[in-house]
């Protein structure tokens, strides 16, 4: 290894921590969990799915998300409905309800970002964070 390059890890991984970490502060106290937060964004921006794929794309456990699930569903934020491709398996959908809540939520975080950007930047240097988030997309895509 590079040790240029690994202090240039290092320092990224901890921008996109503190970046994150200070976002995750714009959420109303005393909202939803992470996890369930998370599974309803999954749930708005790619459609309905199962609780097996929503557990492999959160990395976490079937039984862990079978809780989340059914706390969303109690909730009135999500709606179990059977998979027209296999009449045995169950879809969850967002519901109107849900889907108000994740915008509601997203609005509010870019809004601080969007504030910060205007602010706290030049020009040059929003360009540049422009730039580096197309980057970052293409290397948590790899």
């Amino acid at each position: 290894m590079n040790p240029e390059t690994d202090r240039a890890a290092v320092d990224l991984r901890l921008s996109v921590m503190r970046l994150a970490r200070r976002l995750r502060a714009e959420r109303e106290p005393g909202g939803l969990t992470l996890g369930r937060l998370s599974v309803l964004g999954y749930l708005e921006r790619d459609g309905p799915a199962t609780a097996s794929a929503l557990a492999n794309a959160e990395r976490i456990t079937p039984q862990s998300m079978a809780r989340i699930v059914q706390h969303l569903i109690g909730d009135g934020l999500v709606e179990r409905g059977q998979d027209p491709a296999d009449r045995r398996a169950s879809l969850l959908r967002i519901t109107d309800a849900g889907r108000e809540l994740v915008l509601q939520d997203r609005r509010k975080r870019e809004a601080w970002l969007s504030e910060a950007l205007a602010t706290r930047l030049t020009d040059v240097e929003r360009e540049l964070l422009l730039l580096a988030a197309r980057l970052l997309d293409r290397l948590a895509s790899s």
